[in-house]
């Protein structure tokens, strides 16, 4: 018997002996090519395998449209919260100096007397007075470098004028500081505990591989002293105060399981896997530091297997870009990651204050006025107001040009309701803000690293699915299971 049934918009392909479909809500689902076919030409019968799933999850409707309609465009604008905190996330580049001379650094930081790249006290609160005119409820105030440390009176005026409109304001606030920790002194993590500062640190893996390129400028490696520092950091600041950020070089990709132990060996909860970004000297050494997408996702794979197996085996840890693409999959929430948002959430979801004042949409737009174009300044705090930065004609280039929803190749990609767009990488490499797809590194990472995670949806192993609900949920693995219980 035929049905009578209106058919939502969604997106498909091929996936390996299936096609997947995902829609509008992004609900998904593996379907045969006859069964697929039959949908698609209104030939659905009502002994279909796949009627009550595609009907549960809107892909088609029998009865009342609207509805149906209310119900996806609830989901929809739930994906799109993230527009409606504009803006959040507020970095502050207190200084270009640094102590370290890493071999990858992306900001092609300045020697640490370089005193000259120092953002004065001045435009530290201007900054902050700039932040604190978003809408947004919340504000989270990254203090960022070079090394920030070494701006210290900046570091302390910023949060304490911060601390000060607050009285008023009375937003959600909170800051962090990105720092190496080499240069943390007692007296600076006894103040950074007392005004709440969370510590985002860098660790490479064990000290033969984190000394290759986390340097001094004397050309000492900086493992042992990194160590001595979180040790202390933990003991004044909190052990949950303290997270760490690893760099994939050609020195570390292939011993990535490793690298996950040293961070379960120092205690960390989990482990972001983040690629080599094309900007400062990791540009400039590509050639001794970098190495193929292709080779990176598949060492993503094998690593992500590792982990799964260390959760099964009792060991609670995160990979933390498969929990970010995980949520945006199986839940109907947004996530504060940029480069996944679409319209794209520089500018938007966050903002970043250079030394001087000028202002960009993100950290990779100061790391392209680095290296010498500062097509994506926003404006200057002491030039320029609030309105003029954040609605002027940088920030509206910027969304026209990253909504997947119209961009070519994005617009019919299965995986366009997971995934974002990356315009200002895309300007670096291609020469606009569109750029090229898919056959760009960002969409061949993110693709690949969707194939990945939707292979394992579609095999359904329990144990695999019960650890990514572990980590969405950021719940031990037993609880899940509801073991002992």
């Amino acid at each position: 018997m035929q049905y009578n049934y209106h058919i939502m918009p969604f997106q498909f392909g091929r996936f390996e002996d299936k096609y997947l479909m995902v829609n509008e809500s992004g609900e998904y689902h593996f379907i045969d090519y006859i069964e697929l076919n039959n949908f698609i030409k209104g030939d659905f019968t009502t002994n279909s395998p796949d009627i009550n799933s595609l009907k549960s999850k809107q892909f088609m409707v029998t009865g009342d449209l609207s509805n149906a309609v209310n119900m996806i465009a609830t989901r929809y604008r739930t994906r799109k919260h993230f527009i409606s905190s504009f803006t959040t996330l507020h970095m502050m580049v207190l200084t270009v100096r640094c102590n370290q001379d890493c071999k990858y650094c992306q900001v092609s930081a300045e020697s640490d007397t370089a005193m000259q790249y120092d953002m004065s006290p001045e435009v530290a609160k201007k900054s902050v007075e700039m932040a604190f005119n978003s809408p947004s409820n919340s504000i989270k105030i990254e203090l960022q470098g070079g090394e920030p440390s070494l701006n210290w009176n900046a570091l302390t005026g910023a949060i304490e004028h911060a601390k000060l409109i607050n009285k008023s304001k009375k937003k959600k606030l909170e800051f962090v500081i990105c720092t190496n920790l080499t240069n943390i002194s007692t007296d600076k993590l006894l103040y950074l505990k007392e005004n709440g500062v969370y510590i985002s640190t860098s660790l490479d893996g064990p000290k033969y591989l984190h000394d290759k390129n986390r340097i001094l400028r004397s050309g000492v490696g900086t493992y042992d002293i990194f160590l001595d520092k979180l040790k202390e950091a933990r003991s004044i600041c909190g052990y949950d105060a303290v997270s760490a950020l690893m760099t994939t070089t050609i020195d570390n990709i292939e011993n990535m399981n490793e690298v996950v132990d040293e961070y379960i060996r120092l205690g960390f909860n989990g482990i972001f896997l983040r690629s080599l970004n094309p900007y400062g000297l990791a540009a400039e050494n590509s050639t001794d530091l970098g190495y193929s997408i292709k080779r990176f996702t598949e060492k993503f794979e094998e690593t992500l297997d590792y982990i799964i197996e260390l959760n099964l085996n009792g060991v609670d840890f995160s990979e933390y870009f498969t929990t970010l693409l995980l949520s945006r999959i199986l839940t109907p929430f947004s996530t504060g990651f940029v480069d996944l948002q679409s319209p794209s959430g520089a500018g938007i979801a966050g903002v970043i204050y250079d030394y001087n004042g000028d202002v960009y949409p993100a950290d990779e737009a100061r790391m392209l006025a680095r290296m010498g174009d500062t097509k994506f300044k926003m404006g200057n705090v002491f030039v320029d107001s609030y309105d003029e930065i954040f609605g002027g004609s940088v920030l509206r280039e910027i969304v026209s040009k990253s909504i997947v929803e119209i961009m070519p190749g994005c617009s019919t990609c299965m995986y366009k309701t997971y995934c974002g767009a990356d315009p200002i990488r895309n300007y670096l490499e291609y020469g606009d803000l569109i750029g090229k797809r898919p056959g760009s590194s960002f969409c061949e990472k993110n693709m690949a690293i969707f194939d990945i995670l939707f292979k394992k949806l579609k095999e359904k192993d329990s144990d695999t699915l019960d650890v990514f609900w572990a980590w969405i949920t950021r719940r031990p693995l037993k609880e899940v299971r509801l073991e002992g219980i």
